[in-house]
């Protein structure tokens, strides 16, 4: 038997042909990324499948682009691999990568280490983002169905009474025919959810303003202003980039309208929200949140979202981890195969492209 296929792409998963194993000379691709992270993403199947075509060690990455052995390295490489903990590559990190031709991210933003000088060389940009995409969307989906279950609020109930609860006289709204959930964004992540959305019986409304309505319709969503979908929604998901133009949008007039019991859930960024009208909504119980992401990352420890009990708080946990690291592994070999190859790349990130992505 072969050795298993990895990663979302299957156009370089098949074996490399043994008369392109060895080029005369063979690409040089160096990472950058945080020390334990290779391991985690490149398992022997999909190492392998790199070192076919290209030199690589994946035991040492860079984690710094200032010293004489990380310049030298610089120096060779034709493709640099990078992840979580990537120092910024900027025009004096550029000036030492003379061959550099790709920055492959095996992670979902490029915004921490990504600069114009990198578009202004001409080296071509790839993230993992749709990778990424999946688990924050199955995270979504399990959370969506949760929420209108009334699970988080039944499991504290269940666990103060010790006893018996009256499921049908106290709880008779709960549930998931019939609910409607509003996403917010039609991003990677957005659409994808709005795919997993799709068997239940739900009435699923999205607010993209760059959505038309028959694409919404595909995605078996009806597209609305982002007022009515807060005003309309037993839950509503944040699924918008981080960028100006959305810093506060979830403000303490679209709480306010959400429905009585409805939840918010948000696993983009905590920027998205006004965490002060949050906080105000959520003391007096008549909404819930699920936030896997806040503002700051990491709250104070006092912060009272801490202890509020219609709060389910996570630790970013959504992204991609344990297992699902070898998905964007697999997905960043598979664009650097791409590049050595000559073909393009499938998940290219363009300069355009950076003031509207997450």
């Amino acid at each position: 038997m072969g050795e298993p296929r990895h990663g979302p792409d299957d156009s370089v998963t098949a074996d490399v042909p043994p008369e392109a194993r060895r080029p005369a000379v063979r690409p040089r691709v160096e990472l950058a990324m945080s020390p334990e992270l290779p391991a985690k993403l490149f398992p022997p199947p999909v190492a392998r499948r790199l070192r076919a075509v290209a030199d690589v060690d994946l035991a040492a990455p860079l984690t710094e682009f200032t010293s004489a052995d990380a310049r030298a390295r610089l120096g060779r490489a034709r493709v640099l691999l990078t992840g979580w903990g990537s120092p910024v590559i900027d025009e004096r990190t550029l000036s030492h990568a003379p061959r550099l031709g790709a920055v492959v991210h095996a992670a979902g933003t490029v915004k921490g280490h990504v600069t114009p000088a990198i578009f202004a060389r001409g080296v071509r940009v790839s993230s993992a983002a749709a990778a990424n995409a999946l688990p924050v969307a199955e995270y979504t989906l399990a959370m969506v169905l949760l929420a209108n279950k009334a699970v988080p609020a039944l499991a504290r109930a269940y666990r103060e009474r010790r006893d018996r609860i009256d499921l049908i006289g106290e709880y008779p709204d709960v549930g998931n025919y019939a609910k409607t959930v509003g996403v917010v964004g039609a991003s990677r992540v957005g659409r994808r959810v709005l795919e997993l959305l799709a068997p239940f019986d739900l009435e699923v409304l999205v607010s993209d303003p760059y959505l038309g309505a028959d694409e919404a319709a595909a995605l078996g969503a009806r597209p609305v202003g982002l007022d009515e979908l807060f005003a309309r929604s037993d839950v509503v998901s944040l699924h918008a980039p981080a960028v100006e133009a959305t810093r506060g949008m979830v403000d303490a007039a679209r709480l306010a309208a959400m429905r009585t019991g409805a939840t918010l859930i948000n696993t983009a960024r905590g920027s998205l929200v006004d965490q002060d009208a949050l906080l105000a909504e959520l003391r007096g119980g008549r909404i819930s949140a699920v936030l896997d992401v806040t503002e700051p990352e990491i709250m104070a420890p006092d912060s009272e979202l801490w202890r509020l009990p219609n709060v389910v708080l996570t630790p970013h946990v959504a992204g991609a981890l344990g297992t699902e690291l070898v998905r964007l592994g697999a997905h960043a070999v598979d664009e650097t195969l791409r590049f050595l190859a000559g073909e393009p790349l499938r998940h290219e990130v363009r300069p355009e492209q950076l003031a509207s992505i997450a």
